[in-house]
């Protein structure tokens, strides 16, 4: 991840045109044309072989002819030309371009050479960053800056639109000016041969002028990388996704059910779920749902009341809400009486809320603060058709100051022509969300409900797991290096269930027999009634060729059924025979059979489903994918999303399943397939789960092919387990570790054991007791950008905390520490630094900076006996202290 000099690229203070040109039609023109056109307030030079002035402005050849090195190059030149280009750029200083030049591909055929590969190599020797290519350009209409050859010229705005689609981009930029709609910022990406949708997100994220961002993205390279963008920049400002390509194409793994089910649009919907993002599946959809997160307040509940004029328009209203899955609000008799002393007596009285036709705005203004005052009211939406005695216009201006100051979301559609479109612009003026449909304006509620419950799945605080059983991978070693060795892709089922016992999975007590003689001693040594099975590594799905039997009461059932199989697999082409696994079975009369899997994708990594199992799970197709590494919570979500919950939950007669178990396998799986590398998917199928626990009847586990090279990385940074270690402390003993979410608890409680001198020397200032979603902050983690060692006491109390923050490029880190005021003094606060600066080392970093106040002295004869060189104190009384950890490197970095 870096967003190294992206700064240069999106506020250059002088930018250089390849290519630019007088020639109609030409792309040259057309961008040294726009950025003329958009008054950019920086230099401008128009660079080119071929002319000597262009615009009625002197033309330079080269970039060593310029009179100041640029910030920005923008090259329009052919493809042949573009590596030349980006390595003399890079020679004289720039540190951005941005390629709009395509046809790569060809021209390199044609020419022997690989030009995209040049253009990587000289860029990366610079340190210079380029946007493309085949892009349309970028436009930061704020600035003056248009590097594009996009018509029209757009208008400033909050809103930043990020598209990999160059048609998409004009017709966005057409589609947005009739509706007189800004920007902030509008990148092209083309190609992403350098920068991709991960740096430009991770840099508008943090970008004060963008309110939303807005992506439309085709596909992506780097699952994780996105992954870690997009979660930073959606705990700031709403992310709002359409992800083209929903429909699968090519063939799906039919070996496995999870890889047959996890299908590539899924995974990308559950990582944007899992960034708290919001996905939508169209254009207008898009800025629609952008207007709406940007301007309605926020609010928690999903109970809405319809405001209405016209019975019709709250019945439409009703049925789009009540069918996309949203709730109405009951209003209370306490509720309705209040409206019945400010409503005509023929008023509907119930939820939608008809004030009748002739309802002055008023009449509107009374009923929507008795609404919003309403306990069983969560969000308004106010309907109104234009009569001749309430125009829109003058209802929406009256009413506007009202909901604007309400303390609940209140949203308007405003049905009609001109008048429609009048109230429309009247809520905008008070910032106030607007729409001209019941239908849009019941889409917008629904996206903001799944927006806000991803917002809070990003920071919800796990619960701890309910088993304690031990994660051992190493365990497992033997067993995977065997199947490597015996060239085998499949452990057995006896194999598989191994590994699963070795992550605390429960297993039904199976072995493995070699004939039928073999199988039917087992039998009688498990107890009987048995289940046996076939074991071969050319059959994918044993009950296809009659290779499970059940309810086996005697050794004779076992050795005639064993014979059976074996005969059946005979018929079965080729497929090898290697003996029976024998199982104990299992009799749950009110269990649901569900299915836990994992597959891996080529762009997320490991992929995690669950859903309702058995043999038919395709058929029934009642499954939802997410990505590990999982928590309770996450987990939690995972079962919530299916309809087997509502199975799960109980009915009649039929007790409530453990869900908290079924939770703990999905997550013990979810471990499993980040620990070991080899294991390319997993199917548990099914999981038998009631009132009594859980048990893995059957499992099956596929090896990663030894020529396949790695498996992707998980999305999202798995928990770093080998970074904990015990240490002596006192008269006891402490473990050093990463944070957890699950910390969060003691996270507060370690909070309000700092003295206020404490709280001072970490934060800079006063603080009272933080929120949870400061806490979350604190404790949930991106372990690819960030750091944050805790050590923790025999009873679970946070002793103390070091974190670090890296920046875009990784090599510079920001440190603090902070330990319980009780026992300060005692050294803990050294022991946590240097484990900081040791894993600084490790990972590459090369400075590590802290800011501390002067008072501090403490922590400052810590930083200096620990090597940290002292700087001046500034005004504000801070003193910054830095670590060389590039000093003695044989390779300087």
């Amino acid at each position: 991840m870096s967003i190294r000099h992206l700064e240069r690229m999106f506020r250059p203070r002088s930018i250089a045109v390849f290519g630019a040109s007088d020639r109609p039609g030409s792309v040259g023109r057309a961008v040294f044309s726009n950025l003329l056109e958009c008054d950019f307030p920086g230099s401008i030079y128009p660079v080119n072989l071929h002319h000597r002035e262009v615009a009625g402005r002197t033309v330079f050849r080269k970039a060593k002819d310029l009179p100041e090195v640029p910030d920005l190059g923008v090259i329009c030149t052919p493809p042949i030309t573009v590596p030349g280009i980006i390595e003399n750029l890079g020679a004289v200083g720039t540190r951005a371009a941005v390629v709009i030049t395509a046809g790569f591909d060809e021209a390199s055929e044609v020419s022997g050479r690989d030009l995209e590969s040049e253009m990587l190599e000289h860029a990366g020797r610079h340190g210079l960053r380029f946007l493309g290519p085949n892009c349309v350009g970028l436009m930061v209409p704020g600035s003056g800056l248009n590097a594009s050859f996009a018509p029209g010229r757009p208008v400033p705005g909050r809103v930043a639109f990020v598209t990999q689609s160059g048609a998409l981009a004009t017709t966005v930029l057409d589609w947005a000016a009739e509706r007189e709609i800004g920007f902030s910022s509008f990148v092209s990406l083309g190609n992403c041969l350098d920068v991709d949708i991960g740096d430009v997100i991770d840099y508008l994220g943090s970008d004060a002028r963008t309110r939303s961002i807005l992506l439309y993205m085709e596909a992506l390279k780097d699952g994780r990388k996105f992954m870690s963008a997009s979660r930073a920049a959606s705990r700031n400002k709403p992310l709002v996704v359409v992800k083209s390509g929903r429909v699968p194409e090519g063939a799906r793994a039919a070996a496995s059910h999870t890889g047959a089910l996890a299908g590539r649009d899924e995974v990308y919907a559950a990582a944007i779920r899992r960034a708290g993002a919001l996905r939508v599946y169209g254009i207008e959809d898009l800025f629609r749902a952008a207007e709406f997160l940007a301007r309605v307040r926020p609010h928690e509940g999903n109970r809405l009341a319809i405001l209405t004029n016209g019975g019709g328009p709250g019945i439409l209203a009703t049925d789009e809400l009540v069918l996309g899955g949203g709730q109405l609000a009951e209003l209370d008799e306490a509720t309705l009486d209040k409206l019945d002393k400010v409503l005509p007596h023929n008023w509907s009285r119930g939820n939608p809320v008809d004030i009748i036709g002739d309802a002055p705005a008023g009449r509107y203004i009374e009923a929507l603060k008795i609404l919003v005052a309403s306990e069983e009211v969560d969000a308004v939406l106010v309907v109104h058709a234009p009569t001749a005695l309430a125009d829109s216009r003058t209802v929406a201006e009256e009413l506007a100051p009202v909901a604007a100051a309400a303390p609940k979301p209140v949203f308007g559609c405003w049905l009609g022509g001109a008048s429609a479109r009048e109230a429309y612009e009247a809520f905008a003026a008070a910032d106030l969300p607007g729409f001209l449909s019941p239908a849009d304006a019941v889409a917008a509620f629904l996206a903001l409900q799944e927006y806000r419950a991803n917002q809070v799945a990003l920071m919800e605080t796990p619960s701890e797991m309910p088993t304690s059983a031990v994660m051992d991978p190493d365990s497992v070693t033997v067993i995977i290096e065997r199947a490597h060795d015996e060239g085998r892709r499949w452990l057995s089922e006896v194999e598989a269930k191994c590994v699963l016992s070795s992550y605390g999975i429960p297993v039904v007590k199976t072995r493995q027999a070699g004939s039928p003689e073999e199988a039917a001693t087992l039998a009688t040594e498990i107890g009987f009634p048995v289940a046996l099975k076939v074991i071969s590594p050319d059959i994918s799905h044993k009950s296809d060729v009659g290779g499970v039997v059940l309810d086996l009461e005697s050794e004779h059932a076992v050795r005639e059924a064993a014979e059976g199989i074996a005969r059946r697999v005979a018929m079965h082409g080729n497929a090898r025979l290697d003996g029976f696994s024998v199982q104990q079975m299992v009799r749950r009369a009110h269990s649901a059979e569900l299915i836990v899997g994992a597959s891996t994708d080529p762009v997320f990594g490991p992929v995690m489903l669950f859903g309702s199992g058995g043999t038919a799970v395709e058929v029934v197709g009642d499954t939802v994918v997410g990505l590990p590494p999982l928590n309770m919570s996450l987990a939690r979500q995972m079962v919530d999303r299916t309809r087997v919950a509502k199975l799960l939950a109980g009915f009649r007669h039929r007790p409530a399943a453990r869900i908290d178990l079924v939770c703990d396998v999905l997550v013990r799986a979810a471990r499993l397939m980040t620990d070991l590398e080899s294991v390319e998917s997993i199917d548990i199928n099914p999981l038998l789960a009631d009132d009594d626990g859980v048990v893995a009847l059957d499992a099956r586990i596929e090896l990663r092919p030894a020529e396949g090279g790695p498996r992707r990385r998980p999305a999202i940074a798995p928990y770093p387990t080998h970074l904990a270690e015990s240490l002596p402390f006192g008269d006891g003993e402490i473990t050093i570790r990463p944070i957890r979410p699950e910390d969060e608890p003691a996270h507060r409680d370690f909070f309000n054991s700092l003295e206020a001198e404490d709280v001072r020397f970490r934060f800079f200032g006063v603080i009272r007791e933080p929120e949870h979603s400061q806490l979350a902050r604190f404790t949930q983690i991106d372990y690819e950008r960030e750091m944050a060692f805790i050590a923790v006491d025999d009873a679970r109390r946070t002793l103390g905390v070091a974190r670090i923050a890296k920046d875009s490029s990784g090599h510079r880190a920001e440190f603090a520490v902070v330990v319980r005021s009780d026992i300060k003094g005692r050294g803990l606060g050294r022991i946590l630094l240097q484990k900081l600066i040791d894993h600084c080392r490790e990972t590459g970093v090369r400075e590590v900076v802290g800011q501390v106040l002067q008072r501090n002295t403490r922590m400052l004869g810590l930083a200096e006996d620990l090597g940290f060189r002292l700087g001046p104190i500034d005004e504000d009384g801070i003193r910054e202290v830095v670590l060389d950890l590039a000093e003695g490197r044989e390779d300087g970095g």
